[in-house]
């Protein structure tokens, strides 16, 4: 594996984990919107990652061969969350129903955190990463001094 590519890697997992945390950002900045421009509120959104190439038995051989580059990981879709939201009585809201409800957002403050706890973890594990590929990168020069 060459030096390169594991900086890829680690830079393809920073680049994911800072969309997650965007998306958190963005999924707690709205947890009160009741109105967007599709007209309904405002869903809760997640962020779906993938290995970036295929990860069979062969591309292991062929990588390990330095033949395929690496893998690393990349998003493919920003997802709204399917569960129900959050029905609550307020009859001067100028979004309520009939019966005084009012269709609030499915996020939960406790869950966003939670995920931007995970996704800054990653991101630290990248950098770590990144930061020790770096270090060794520096020493292989010093050795052919």
């Amino acid at each position: 594996m060459s030096f390169i590519n594991s900086l890829n890697i680690s830079a393809s997992g920073m680049s994911a984990q800072k969309l997650r945390l965007d998306v958190a950002a963005e999924n707690i900045a709205n947890q009160e919107t009741t109105r967007t421009e599709n007209g309904g509120p405002y869903r809760r959104k997640m962020v779906v990652l993938q290995a970036a190439e295929d990860n069979s038995f062969r591309k292991a051989m062929d990588f390990a061969s330095s033949q395929a580059r690496p893998a690393g990981v990349r998003a493919v879709q920003i997802a709204d969350d399917a569960t129900q939201l959050n029905p609550v009585y307020d009859p001067t809201h100028p979004d309520a129903d009939a019966n005084g409800y009012v269709q609030m957002p499915n996020v939960d403050l406790v869950k966003e955190t939670i995920d931007s706890m995970s996704a800054t973890r990653s991101y630290d594990a990248n950098i770590t990463a990144f930061n020790a590929m770096k270090l060794m990168m520096q020493k292989a020069l010093e050795i052919g001094k």
